[in-house]
Protein backbone atom coordinates (compact mmCIF):
# COMPACT_ATOMS: atom_id res chain seq x y z
CA UNK A 1 0.00 0.00 0.00
CA UNK A 2 1.16 3.67 -0.72
CA UNK A 3 1.77 6.09 1.86
CA UNK A 4 -0.15 8.86 0.18
CA UNK A 5 -3.26 8.67 -1.39
CA UNK A 6 -3.29 10.76 -3.71
CA UNK A 7 -6.82 12.15 -5.31
CA UNK A 8 -7.81 13.74 -8.09
CA UNK A 9 -11.19 15.72 -9.31
CA UNK A 10 -12.30 12.37 -10.60
CA UNK A 11 -11.38 10.08 -7.90
CA UNK A 12 -14.45 7.72 -6.97
CA UNK A 13 -14.83 8.72 -3.52
CA UNK A 14 -16.03 5.40 -2.51
CA UNK A 15 -12.73 3.76 -3.59
CA UNK A 16 -10.49 6.51 -1.69
CA UNK A 17 -12.87 5.91 1.37
CA UNK A 18 -12.01 2.28 1.42
CA UNK A 19 -8.50 3.01 1.29
CA UNK A 20 -8.38 5.33 3.93
CA UNK A 21 -10.16 2.44 6.44
CA UNK A 22 -7.48 -0.07 5.37
CA UNK A 23 -4.85 2.62 6.00
CA UNK A 24 -6.79 3.46 9.16
CA UNK A 25 -6.79 0.31 10.65
CA UNK A 26 -3.63 -1.03 9.38
CA UNK A 27 -1.11 1.47 10.67
CA UNK A 28 -3.65 3.97 12.90
CA UNK A 29 -3.34 7.07 10.19
CA UNK A 30 -3.79 8.43 6.38
CA UNK A 31 -2.46 10.74 4.45
CA UNK A 32 -4.23 12.20 1.72
CA UNK A 33 -3.05 14.60 -1.32
CA UNK A 34 -5.33 16.82 -3.29
CA UNK A 35 -4.24 19.31 -5.71
CA UNK A 36 -7.33 21.71 -6.69
CA UNK A 37 -10.67 22.28 -5.57
CA UNK A 38 -12.39 19.54 -7.44
CA UNK A 39 -9.90 16.86 -5.82
CA UNK A 40 -9.63 18.61 -2.28
CA UNK A 41 -14.07 18.19 -2.65
CA UNK A 42 -13.21 14.70 -3.52
CA UNK A 43 -10.95 14.35 -0.39
CA UNK A 44 -13.28 15.33 2.00
CA UNK A 45 -16.31 13.51 0.61
CA UNK A 46 -14.19 10.40 0.88
CA UNK A 47 -12.99 11.02 4.57
CA UNK A 48 -16.91 11.55 5.33
CA UNK A 49 -17.36 8.11 3.46
CA UNK A 50 -14.56 6.44 5.79
CA UNK A 51 -16.52 7.62 8.77
CA UNK A 52 -19.16 5.42 8.19
CA UNK A 53 -16.79 2.52 7.48
CA UNK A 54 -14.82 2.92 10.40
CA UNK A 55 -17.58 3.36 12.84
CA UNK A 56 -17.73 -0.51 13.83
CA UNK A 57 -14.34 -0.10 14.71
CA UNK A 58 -14.98 2.29 17.29
CA UNK A 59 -12.96 4.98 16.54
CA UNK A 60 -13.96 7.97 14.58
CA UNK A 61 -11.58 10.18 12.06
CA UNK A 62 -10.05 14.25 12.63
CA UNK A 63 -8.49 15.30 9.99
CA UNK A 64 -5.30 17.88 10.07
CA UNK A 65 -4.91 19.92 6.30
CA UNK A 66 -1.60 21.45 5.60
CA UNK A 67 -0.17 22.88 2.50
CA UNK A 68 2.75 20.93 1.24
CA UNK A 69 4.60 22.33 -2.20
CA UNK A 70 6.09 18.81 -4.57
CA UNK A 71 6.72 18.28 -8.11
CA UNK A 72 4.59 17.28 -10.86
CA UNK A 73 5.88 16.61 -13.85
CA UNK A 74 8.90 19.17 -13.06
CA UNK A 75 6.70 22.09 -11.92
CA UNK A 76 6.19 23.18 -8.28
CA UNK A 77 2.60 22.84 -7.06
CA UNK A 78 1.14 23.18 -3.95
CA UNK A 79 -0.65 20.55 -2.37
CA UNK A 80 -3.41 20.15 0.11
CA UNK A 81 -2.83 17.55 2.27
CA UNK A 82 -5.49 15.73 4.65
CA UNK A 83 -3.31 13.74 7.50
CA UNK A 84 -6.09 11.72 9.04
CA UNK A 85 -6.17 10.76 12.83
CA UNK A 86 -8.12 8.13 14.70
CA UNK A 87 -10.36 10.03 17.38
CA UNK A 88 -12.81 8.40 19.94
CA UNK A 89 -16.15 8.02 19.00
CA UNK A 90 -19.18 10.14 20.75
CA UNK A 91 -21.08 7.61 21.72
CA UNK A 92 -23.98 10.01 22.87
CA UNK A 93 -23.91 11.91 19.39
CA UNK A 94 -22.63 9.84 16.94
CA UNK A 95 -23.80 11.88 14.18
CA UNK A 96 -22.18 15.49 15.29
CA UNK A 97 -19.13 16.54 15.29
CA UNK A 98 -16.70 15.03 18.13
CA UNK A 99 -13.99 17.49 17.92
CA UNK A 100 -13.99 19.99 20.53
CA UNK A 101 -14.91 23.36 19.68
CA UNK A 102 -13.27 26.54 21.21
CA UNK A 103 -14.34 29.76 20.20
CA UNK A 104 -11.86 32.63 20.90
Amino acid sequence: MSNVIKVSAQSRTSAVAGAIAGMMRERGYAEIQAIGAGAVNQAIKAVTIARGYVADDGFDLAIVPHFKQIQVEGTERTAIYLTVYKYPLAHDAPDMPTLPVQCV
